[in-house]
């Protein structure tokens, strides 16, 4: 009997041997991940950024070698609970306090950005005919935090891998061009140093895309900038809560089921932005999210990369890249406006 109940599944037995189902997947996710952030850092390129190097990294070893079932268990863990605690652990970077900074009206610019963005790609993706799990992804991409939001949103949403990488190569790539483009326009239209990092901020899809191209308007635009994309990136959770209802709500219309399922780990992302917030959380704490974020995201997006075929991202054709591109044009519009009626 003793022999029964250590070998169960919940067990030290059955432990290990779950351990060592997920370990090779696992283990190379994590290898990538961690090859991809030491480029970044040893290049000095704060653009490079380590999830699209892992991404290509992926993709490459999929296209190279083919699908690996030995890997399959590591990957599934990488792409869905281990980029989950990531999440919530990417609130302790966010402080109420330096969101609520900003003012009314940058707070609502924020909110605007994503409130119109998100809804806005799905209306363009029928339009297009693109699928709504992709739309849905490009939407969040594009209004809330590039990589992090799409690869959160398909907690939600459970779009194919197919569907994601190709929503991660748009967003890279519209996002790079925006980083490249908005510090040449900031002169010819006239903007303040505080306008124009508040734009970048309202505008760009990553972090570091946005605190890039802020920076180049010089200390005022990189603060202003920065916090304005904070401000975004903590409307991660309630933007994830209410895409949860609207795929439920399809689900219902379809004929399936309408239970909302309740994304815990959105939930939780918010509990570690409060407490945070306290300034009771010790700055080793916080620096350590820093050093830890990078690497799981970057882990969880070698695994879609090791999980997709190529093949079936081709066939998704050109409509998300225009789907894309229309959102990049129409968020930098709406930032633009925006902040012309702050009037900062």
């Amino acid at each position: 009997m003793a022999a029964v109940a250590s070998g169960g599944q919940g067990g030290p037995s059955g432990r290990v041997a779950k351990f060592r189902k997920l370990a090779p997947g696992l283990l190379v996710c994590l290898v990538i991940a961690a090859a991809s952030v030491w480029l970044r850092n040893a290049s000095g390129i704060a653009a490079l950024n380590p999830v699209v190097i892992a991404l290509l990294v992926g993709l490459a070893w999929r296209s190279a070698r083919g699908r690996q079932p030995v890997l399959d268990a590591g990957l599934a863990f990488s792409i869905r609970p281990l980029l989950r605690f990531a999440i919530v652990i990417l609130g302790l970077q966010v402080t109420a306090t330096e969101v609520l900074a900003l003012g009314p009206g940058a707070l609502a610019l924020a909110v605007t950005v994503v409130g119109v963005t998100v809804p806005a790609a799905i209306w363009l993706g029928r339009l297009l005919g693109v699928q709504p799990g992709l739309a849905a992804l490009l939407g969040m991409g594009t209004g809330i935090c590039g990589a992090s939001a799409i690869v959160a949103t398909n907690q939600v949403v459970r779009a194919k891998d197919e569907d994601v990488t190709y929503a991660l190569a748009v967003i890279t790539l519209c996002g790079t061009v925006g980083l490249v483009l908005l510090p040449l326009l900031a002169e010819p239209l006239g903007m303040s140093a505080l306008a124009y990092g508040l734009w970048a901020g309202a505008s760009l899809h990553e972090v570091v895309q946005a605190v890039g191209a802020a920076a180049a308007g010089g200390p005022e635009a990189a603060q202003s900038g920065t916090v304005m994309k904070l401000a975004r990136v903590m409307l991660l959770a309630p933007a994830i809560m209410a895409l949860g209802w609207w795929v439920a709500r399809g689900a219902a219309a379809g004929g399936g089921t309408a239970k909302v399922q309740v994304p815990w780990f959105a939930v939780w992302f918010l509990v570690m932005v409060g407490i945070v917030s306290t300034g009771l959380v010790p700055r080793i704490v916080i620096d350590a999210s820093r050093f830890l974020v990078p690497l799981l995201m970057a882990a969880s997006v070698a695994a879609l990369g090791l999980s997709t075929d190529l093949k079936a991202l081709r066939a998704r054709g050109w409509a998300p890249l225009a789907l894309g591109i229309a959102l990049s044009l129409l968020i930098a519009a709406i930032a633009f406006i925006g902040v012309t009626l702050i009037g900062v």
